[in-house]
């Protein structure tokens, strides 16, 4: 391949901390509409809370690897796939560009959203609704000017209406016994059982586990963040823009190194500094708390019902619930809630895969596919994801829950893979004063023992 090394630059000296908010709101809604709002609120409502734990630990493997992620990115202004293309070659791109594609063109987040339109319009499920949304999300970040901004923005203000009003919802509904086996379940305690109860599907667990947070390949999309926000070297890589609306800037695929010098070194240390805790916030303890209270939901409403209905069903029976406890205005308004969260999750989902895969194939061959055009294969992708969705969608494919599912295993496999790359890269690439330490690098080991043993029993299981 034929990447140019790294040439020097001065570090940019750290910003704010108020300026740094930005990239762990796109995250954390990544996660929103499959671990936070489907799998794990699911799984509580058939298993109760005593798997819990889980969620917790699943969201703090993947701050550890987001935060590595970062890293290289921080310290090199390129994203991680030109770092692990240095290494691997052309193998790197083509496996980020398969691996990406194949687990997230299963739509079954945006068609969870259109199921729970339906309910809260009171009319019958139509494979046209979720066709619309799909359409509506590429019209959406077609014309947004700065692809970045555009996610960001829109996601800050889902999250900062929508998770505070399903957080008080919750709270509303909840009984002293609920919190009590919330409680019992973050350290394991189930109803019967410790850990994992005896009849859980390990496919659908390994999922939530793997959306514990934004899952497969799209924390990687941390890495193309921190150079759009300007982190650290990333100030000088440049903005992916509409190819309509926006004006056209130049987009570099190679980064740069930094002086080793004791300011320099002290300056990358208050960047890591802070980057950290605006992920530790935004990312880890609103996810975390956001998966804990929407799983208490699920089974103040529904755990308790005999006959529990199959798939995205549990999400209605909370809604119905809440019209009969408080008002059918705050049903409506929960469904309204819930539609939009997981719109907002597909949106953010497109817009991060479609940034992974235009990455990658320029740096597949950055003779034949111009960084300049760079918007231009973003489109590409976008509207190929599309029109598979649409594709799937009129060929009957409509369970949102099993088509989740199995995107989740998917990209379950791919964090097993990318989790030893990232701690290869950070430890052999960059130098040894910003290297992650023992207790970062210990971190992500276990990530990467935990994802790949846990694929393996799974697909030993369904075998």
């Amino acid at each position: 391949m034929n990447l140019k090394p790294l040439t020097k630059k001065p570090l940019p000296k750290p910003l704010p901390f108020k300026k740094l908010l930005g990239p762990s709101f796109i995250l954390l809604g990544l996660g929103l509409g499959s671990g936070e709002l489907i799998l794990w609120p699911y799984l509580s409502s058939v298993h109760g809370l005593g798997i819990i734990w889980a969620a917790v630990l699943g969201i703090t493997f993947q701050f550890f690897l987001n935060m590595e992620i970062a890293r290289y990115s921080l310290a090199t202004g390129e994203s991680v796939f030109v770092g692990l293309a240095r290494k691997l070659g052309r193998s790197a791109p083509i496996w980020f560009i398969f691996s990406t594609f194949i687990p997230w063109v299963w739509p079954g987040i945006i068609a969870a959203s259109a199921t729970v339109l339906s309910e809260m319009l009171g009319i019958p499920y139509s494979p046209l609704m979720p066709i619309f949304m799909l359409i509506l999300i590429g019209t959406i970040l077609t014309l947004g000017p700065v692809l970045y901004k555009t996610q960001e923005t829109l996601q800050k203000i889902v999250i900062l209406a929508g998770v505070p009003f399903v957080f008080i919802l919750s709270f509303w509904a909840s009984e002293p016994s609920g919190w009590l086996a919330l409680g019992e379940g973050l350290i394991g305690k189930g109803e019967g059982f410790w850990f994992l109860p005896s009849d859980i599907a390990f496919a659908t667990l390994l999922g939530a586990f793997a959306y514990a947070g934004a899952g497969g390949n799209l924390n990687l999309a941390q890495s193309l963040y921190v150079k759009a926000k300007g982190y650290g070297m990333g100030k000088y890589a440049g903005k992916l823009t509409s190819i309509i609306t926006g004006k056209k800037q130049d987009i570099r695929l190679e980064g740069f190194e930094f002086e080793q010098t004791k300011e320099n070194i002290a300056n990358f240390k208050l960047w890591w500094k802070r980057i950290n805790l605006e992920h530790l916030l935004v990312f880890w303890a609103t996810g975390a708390a956001t998966m804990l209270i929407l799983s208490l939901l699920a089974y103040s409403t529904v755990f308790t019902v005999a006959d529990k209905p199959e798939g995205i069903g549990f999400v209605l029976l909370e809604g119905n619930y809440l019209s009969r406890l408080i008002s059918p205005l705050i049903g409506k308004l929960f469904f309204a809630t819930v539609t939009v969260m997981l719109f907002f999750t597909q949106f953010s989902v497109f817009g991060s895969t479609s940034r992974i895969m235009s990455e990658n194939l320029i740096i597949f061959s950055p003779q034949k596919f111009e960084t300049k055009n760079a918007s231009k294969y973003f489109y590409f992708f976008l509207w190929i994801q599309i029109i598979a969705g649409v594709i799937i969608f009129s060929l009957g494919f409509s369970e949102p829950l099993s088509l989740v599912i199995l995107g989740a295993v998917l990209n379950a496999f791919s964090m097993f893979v990318y989790s030893g790359l990232m701690l290869w890269l950070n430890k052999t690439s960059l130098p040894k004063a910003i290297r992650p330490g023992f207790i970062r690098a210990a971190a992500v080991t276990v990530a990467f023992l935990f994802y790949g043993g846990f694929t393996i029993f799974t697909i030993l299981q369904n075998i």
